[in-house]
C-alpha cells in the first residue's frame, strides 16, 4: 500500500473546469495503475477513469468521456484529472486509488476492489 493525497477540489459553475491532483508515496509509482472514482451523496461509488501502470492505457467511464482527461507525471509521483465542461451531476467526492501490484490484463480496473490504496477524497461541487 501507498499513501495518496488528493487536492484541487472546489466549487465551480457548470461549464467550468477543475484539475485534481493525487500525489503518491512509493518508489515504483510508474508501475502503479491509478484510478479516479467518485461518490455523490446518497449514491454508490462509481468509476471515473483509470490509467494502467507502465503501459499508460487509459479507460474512461462513458459519463466523462470527452470531458475529463487523466494524465500522470511519474517524475513527480502524481496523477492528474483534468475536468472540463463540468455539469451539476459531476458533483461528488472524488477519490484517487492505486493498485501497486504488477499491471494485469485480467483485472477489472473499473472495480474498486482491485485497488489497494485510497486517498481521503476531495469535494467537487458544480453549481447550475
Amino acid at each position: 500500500q501507498v499513501q495518496l493525497v488528493e487536492s484541487g477540489g472546489g466549487m465551480v459553475q457548470a461549464g467550468g473546469s477543475l484539475r485534481l491532483s493525487c500525489a503518491a508515496s512509493g518508489r515504483t509509482f510508474s508501475r502503479y495503475t491509478m484510478g479516479w472514482f467518485r461518490q455523490a451523496p446518497g449514491k454508490e461509488r462509481e468509476f471515473v477513469v483509470h490509467i494502467i501502470g507502465s503501459g499508460g492505457t487509459k479507460y474512461y467511464a462513458d459519463s466523462v468521456k470527452g470531458r475529463f482527461t487523466i494524465s500522470r507525471d511519474n517524475a513527480k509521483n502524481t496523477v492528474y484529472l483534468q475536468m472540463n465542461s463540468l455539469r451539476p451531476e459531476d458533483t461528488a467526492v472524488y477519490y484517487c486509488a492505486a493498485d501497486t501490484g504488477v499491471p494485469s490484463s485480467t483485472k477489472y480496473y473499473t472495480r474498486g476492489y482491485n485497488y489497494d490504496s485510497w486517498g481521503q477524497g476531495t469535494q467537487v461541487t458544480v453549481s447550475s
